[in-house]
């Protein structure tokens, strides 16, 4: 294998007979620790020097760092013959880089290990952790804790050795009885108390074992900690392992889920042995798997919309517009964001469903009809946030037709396309509200509860945009509720950002005050990992930071790279970060071609900060747009009807534009 080194404890190194490499003195193990740190990347000689000598260096520190190079290469390649070049510690142009192989390194291992072991069943799992965390000797890179090129890569390993004990315990939950595990989660959160997942394993674990009292005091001992100490409350996971705990859910029972697996197993064998290869009938199943699959979030998002236009496809290739227009129909999955995940698979099914509409008979039976209707509503979806009018036609057509066939699943989301093009101007959610109230009392007639969840989430907008947080809050908790007993995992991603604007828009002006802000909308941040919904993550944390700081009369955060970190939001931050930087004739022209924003949950947002902008560069004509276009809204908050974020009053905005627009008018 070659030399293999550690970081997971003291650097050191091995040769290939697992002996001791003698690597000289401690600043020989800096200069090795240093490449080690680079991960193959060339250091420069200057910076070596920098880092091994913070403070002063001497003069010849430059030849003293060739020196330590030289015998760590003597040290790590015995035998290379004299003049021959190095194979492991190179120099390339300005400095010297470690070649060492990926499986090298017990960090670069160690990283690797813990990964795969999210892909591995359980047993397998527990085995590969097991097995990674003995790699540890101690504190990574223990001897250099106090260095500043060590720091953040100590940190970032320290984080995930405590991710893998977090998933070596959940895997041993899953395979080992339950009791077993409790000792060393209990000594896991006694050592670190902020984390949230070490307490919900080990809540899991005493229930589990029979200890359902001493769970939830776990669980009420997290609550108490966190509050005290960090002034926040518990993350969704442990609100809802508490609810579950109080009510017994049957998914915390390892053995019935294990007979749900079965049957699902079984069920799926004996369907793919029975259904023909080829079959209709396995398309139009497909569709409702997928459906069903959309609404688990994260991967299952992702995988559905991908499968979905898979199954289009292969519909249209049959040459059947009527079964084309079921299997796109058939996906009347409920949305509430209003930007779309993908573009470029929203644009393929609208194009398959107006092909499935042309070639559809026009005679008026009652199917046809409703098929017509889901094809309308899936166009009104899929065309989200647009300019033309075929979206607001289809929705509007899709809710008529839907209404004279008195069918209420249709109805649920013909609504629910509807809302998607309530977005003509702003100052809408009043509209939307209305539409939200109506889901919600057509859903709970009907049983539909996904579209009840849409329903309160629609709600919780259109309440925040008048700043009727209450209001708001009593949605978000109806449809967390829904969420726990019907496993929505996505309605905590809209509810978590809902408080993080709440404590936004009731917080202090106080430094204090702004810095919970500030954690708040991180905390609301790391919902979207894994949600599945790029259309809704891109940009977002970035901007509702932003926003915050500039409602707050602070300067808005300066990037290198705009394009990368403001997302789609980009061509209305633009303006205003260069503003700030006083660069008003670059933010003035900018704003000369700044279009207009997209038709979504944002578009008040976006106005405002061409306001912003507008003023500080003094442009007239951007000043006399973002006016007309915001002056519908004038009783709302700007950008709080997303339920994510706000820029304050849509009238504080108007007003400072007054004297701008006055100026151009005369």
């Amino acid at each position: 294998m070659g030399v293999r080194f550690g970081v997971l404890g003291p650097v050191t190194a091995w040769d290939d007979a697992g002996d001791t490499i003698d690597v000289k003195g401690p600043r020989h193990r800096a200069v090795l620790a240093r490449l080690i740190v680079a991960r193959r990347r060339v250091v420069p000689v200057e910076l070596l020097v920098a880092d091994l000598w913070e403070d002063d260096p001497p003069g010849g520190a430059v030849g003293a760092v060739r020196t330590f190079v030289a015998a760590l290469r003597r040290a790590l390649e015995p035998e290379r013959p004299p003049r021959a070049a190095p194979r492991l510690l190179v120099t390339e142009g300005p400095g010297y880089a470690l070649r060492a192989e990926a499986d090298a390194v017990d960090a670069w291992r160690f990283e690797r290990a813990v990964a795969d072991s999210g892909t591995l069943p359980p047993r397998e799992a527990l085995a590969r952790l097991e097995e990674a965390l003995g790699w540890w000797r101690g504190p990574a890179y223990a001897e250099f804790a106090g260095q500043d090129w060590a720091r953040a890569e100590r940190s970032r390993l320290a984080e995930l050795r405590l991710q893998a004990v977090e998933r070596r315990a959940e895997a041993r939950l899953a395979v080992r009885p339950a009791a077993e595990a409790v000792p060393d989660l209990d000594a896991h959160v006694a050592e670190h108390p902020w984390r949230e997942d070490g307490w919900r394993l080990l809540a899991l674990a005493l229930y589990r074992a029979g200890r359902q009292g001493d769970a939830l005091a776990v669980l009420r001992r997290a609550r108490a900690l966190l509050v005290k100490e960090l002034g926040v409350d518990p993350g969704p996971a442990l609100r809802r392992l508490e609810s579950d705990i109080l009510r017994q859910a049957p998914h915390l029972d390892p053995a019935a889920s294990g007979t749900a697996d079965t049957v699902w197993a079984r069920a799926a064998a004996a369907y793919d042995r029975s259904a023909p290869p080829g079959a209709r009938a396995r398309l139009e199943s497909t569709v409702t798997l997928m459906r069903d699959l959309a609404v688990t979030g994260g991967a299952g998002l992702e995988a559905a919309g991908r499968h979905r236009v898979a199954a289009v496809a292969a519909a249209e290739e049959l040459g059947d517009a009527e079964l084309t227009a079921r299997v796109i129909g058939a996906f009347d999955v409920p949305a509430i964001w209003t930007r779309s995940d993908d573009p470029a698979q929203a644009a393929l099914v609208v194009a398959a469903a107006e092909r499935a509409l042309a070639a559809l008979p026009p005679d008026g039976t009652r199917a046809r009809k409703a098929t017509r209707a889901r094809l309308l509503a899936a166009i009104g979806l899929e065309t989200r946030g647009g300019h033309g009018p075929r979206g607001p036609e289809a929705a509007r057509l899709a809710e008529r037709l839907a209404r004279d066939l008195d069918d209420p699943a249709l109805l649920a989301f013909a609504l629910n396309a509807v809302f998607m093009q309530s977005f003509g101007r702003a100052g809408l959610s009043g509209r939307r509200d209305a539409v939200g109230a109506e889901l919600i009392t057509l859903s709970q007639r009907h049983g539909l509860v996904t579209f009840e969840v849409l329903g309160h989430l629609v709600r919780l907008q259109s309440r925040c945009a008048v700043g009727d947080f209450a209001g708001a809050g009593g949605h978000a908790a109806a449809a967390e509720r829904l969420a726990e007993r019907h496993e929505r995992p996505l309605v905590e991603v809209f509810t978590g950002w809902y408080r993080a604007l709440r404590l936004d828009w009731t917080s202090s002006p106080a430094a204090g005050a702004f810095a919970r802000v500030e954690a708040a909308y991180r905390e609301a941040a790391g919902l979207l990992d894994g949600s599945g919904m790029p259309g809704l993550e891109r940009g977002l944390p970035a901007l509702a930071l932003l926003c915050a700081r500039v409602r707050r009369g602070l300067p808005p955060p300066q990037v290198q790279d705009a394009e990368g970190h403001w997302g789609p939001y980009e061509p209305w931050i633009r303006p205003l970060t260069l503003a700030a930087q006083s660069r008003e004739e670059e933010a003035a022209a900018a704003l000369d071609e700044v279009p207009d924003p997209p038709r979504d949950l944002l578009l008040e947002a976006m106005w405002c900060l061409v306001a912003r902008a507008a003023v500080a560069a003094g442009h007239r004509e951007a000043a006399r747009r973002a006016r007309d276009a915001l002056a519908p809204a004038a009783g709302e908050l700007a950008g709080a009807g997303s339920g994510l974020l706000t820029l304050g009053p849509v009238a504080d905005h108007l007003a400072a534009l007054t004297p701008l627009v006055r100026r151009a008018s005369g």
